[in-house]
């Protein structure tokens, strides 16, 4: 582990870490993910890749994971951090006021996923229309159908 990972595992015990093909990855508590990403931040993690989430549904008490993938040109190094939310309100504190570039990546997330970004700046639906009711990348959301209708076809002759 490099030095900028052992001092982060120092400061803060609660977080596991893990090796995920020669990447580093931190679990976070969700109570401390904001005061981590600060700290990570200060440790030369200043380019904001992305965020996603993943729906666990039926497999874990703690439905949800969001997955932050930041990187350090100085060290150089990436970093995975990963935390849970909630099953029934899930909330994870929004990481925009440390990376503006995670503004637009976490509305896709609240509107796709329904995880609420506390402190995000303008938390509004980015890919779905305003009036739009669920949350289609849930694993409980209906796939729906279309009917197709096909012209008649000629015959062969």
């Amino acid at each position: 582990m490099i030095p900028a990972f052992e001092a982060l595992a120092e400061r803060f015990p609660e977080v596991v870490w893990e090796d995920s093909h020669g990447q580093q990855v931190a679990l976070v508590p969700n109570e401390q993910w904001y005061e981590f990403a600060e700290a990570v931040k200060e440790a030369g993690f200043n380019l904001f890749s992305d965020v996603t989430a993943v729906d666990w549904y039926r497999s874990r008490r703690d439905r949800f994971d969001v997955v932050v993938n930041l990187t350090s040109m100085s060290i150089p190094a990436r970093l995975r951090m990963i935390t849970t939310a909630d099953r029934e309100d899930p909330k994870v504190a929004s990481l925009v006021p440390l990376w503006p570039g995670a503004n637009f990546p976490e509305r896709e997330v609240y509107d796709m996923f329904g995880i609420t970004f506390e402190g995000h700046p303008d938390l509004t639906r980015i890919l779905m229309p305003d009036d739009w009711e669920g949350h289609p990348l849930r694993k409980d959301f209906g796939v729906g159908s279309v009917p197709v209708q096909f012209k008649a076809s000629p015959k062969a002759v």
